[in-house]
């Protein structure tokens, strides 16, 4: 009897290179990293300052080209993907929180949230109602109308989290997202990805914190650019398929 086909990974990266040219030496930020994240799967990127996570983080969301090597997204190889379909991804598939927030400062927290969903198509009402149940979820109801600059670096945080997730994103990616955070902010941030993981949602987290890579599936020791260890922390626990409170919004 033939084995059933194992499920195709939700992100593989093949031999990724990334050198980055300046004034000084070459800095080999990230040397043929080969990497598998299944889909529900939360991993952790765990390592020092400087040892290249970040960059494998954007090569893995199209934010910087590889030098070499390939990445398959659900099986789809993106060798002959430019910026403006790397830009389709991002605003569909691939949802990304960053350390230090990028909210758009002029604009309101109910605006940051739905300017992704809109920018893929989504209608203002569908925009609005995934917004609404963003903002319940992440305990940010009275917030629709703030700027960010009223909101607590923890607060600006959720937002970040939820205009990522607006999209209902096959894969989310997060970059030292508790890294400009107190440690009620870094809490709550971790217990929010924590939660959307046990629904099913896939994550990649680089963090240097290794208390906060912990809280995930498997972590990935990463030094000088590449894997030096690769731990799983045992069998997730069973999941369901979806996000309930998150709002659907492809056709």
């Amino acid at each position: 009897m033939s084995r059933p086909a194992e499920p195709v990974p939700a992100l593989r990266a093949q031999a990724l290179t990334k050198t980055h040219r300046g004034e000084g030496a070459a800095a080999h930020a990230v040397r043929g990293v080969d990497l598998t994240v299944r889909r529900g799967e939360f991993v952790a990127v765990t390592g020092p300052s400087g040892a290249g996570k970040s960059t494998l983080l954007h090569l893995l969301g199209g934010l910087q080209r590889p030098d070499s090597g390939s990445i398959w997204l659900d099986g789809e190889c993106t060798d002959s993907y430019g910026e403006a379909r790397w830009a389709v991804e991002r605003r569909r598939s691939i949802g990304i929180v960053f350390q230090f927030f990028n909210l758009v400062s002029n604009l309101t927290v109910a605006d940051n949230i739905e300017l992704p969903a809109l920018l893929a198509g989504a209608s203002s009402k569908r925009a609005r109602t995934a917004r609404r149940e963003l903002l319940g979820e992440l305990g940010l109801e009275g917030r629709a109308r703030s700027m960010p600059g009223e909101l607590s670096g923890g607060e600006q945080q959720r937002v970040a989290l939820a205009r990522a997730l607006v999209n209902h994103p096959r894969l989310l990616l997060a970059d030292e997202p508790t890294g400009s955070l107190d440690s009620k902010g870094t809490r709550e941030v971790m217990r929010l990805l924590s939660r959307f993981h046990a629904r099913g949602q896939t994550i990649l987290l680089v963090t240097h914190d290794a208390r906060l890579a912990s809280t995930a599936d498997r972590v990935i020791s990463f030094f000088d650019g590449r894997i030096t260890d690769d731990a799983d922390l045992g069998d997730p626990p069973a999941r369901s398929t979806g996000l309930s409170g998150v709002l659907e919004l492809k056709d």
